[in-house]
């Protein structure tokens, strides 16, 4: 899609993992990140990593590294919002950015086409991915021109839920299957890094 920018979500604290980057761990001898850039990539005009900390340490794969401009570790929505002051900044042709966390290593290669679909069927302003009666708020498209009503809802309102910010919104959910896995499966626990190995090799 010419006019999507991809930001893939790298800006979480990774608790359960006891802290670091969880988009740097390795599956089947690659990072998440890597396999997450290989499925966004293709389905975008231009990708981009939002996260926090040096930058350097993504230095490897290549592409811009936007920090969250809300302090606080604000959670998702300020990395859509940094995503989106990116593209105003650096890509002011794009007119939506899809969202994704960085630790989602097998997201659908029909994800980009599919939300743009269900988004103009249903007049939305806000398409949102689902699986398993589950949707995923983080993974989705967002019109650009949003971006300073988002500023508002993190700054004044003190907004930190995605659910809360997209409610606000006509939005639509777009269903995949969870079978044979869910394409939206992301790496939280140590448990989930040798799920995720069993996955890639199957």
């Amino acid at each position: 899609m010419r006019q999507c920018v991809g930001i893939l979500l790298a800006g979480g604290l990774a608790r359960r993992m006891g802290g670091g980057d969880k988009p740097l761990l390795e599956i089947g001898g690659r990072p998440i990140l890597a396999l997450a850039i290989e499925r966004l990539g293709a389905q975008c005009a231009a990708l981009v990593i939002n996260a926090n900390g040096d930058p350097a340490r993504f230095a490897a794969f290549g592409l811009p590294v936007v920090a969250d401009s809300v302090a606080g570790f604000a959670g998702p929505l300020a990395g859509v919002l940094a995503g989106m002051d990116y593209v105003c900044a650096r890509r002011p042709e794009a007119t939506d950015i899809v969202s994704a966390p960085a630790d989602t290593p097998f997201l659908p290669t029909d994800l980009v086409r599919r939300l743009y679909e269900a988004r103009q069927k249903a007049d939305a302003r806000i398409a949102v991915a689902e699986s398993g009666g589950r949707a995923h708020h983080a993974v989705a498209l967002w019109p650009v021109a949003l971006r300073e009503d988002l500023r508002r809802a993190l700054v004044k309102d003190d907004m930190r839920k995605v659910s809360a910010f997209i409610a606000r919104y006509a939005n639509v959910n777009v269903e995949w299957p969870a079978e044979p896995y869910d394409p939206f499966f992301n790496v939280n626990r140590p448990e989930d890094v040798e799920r995720a190995a069993v996955i890639a090799a199957g």
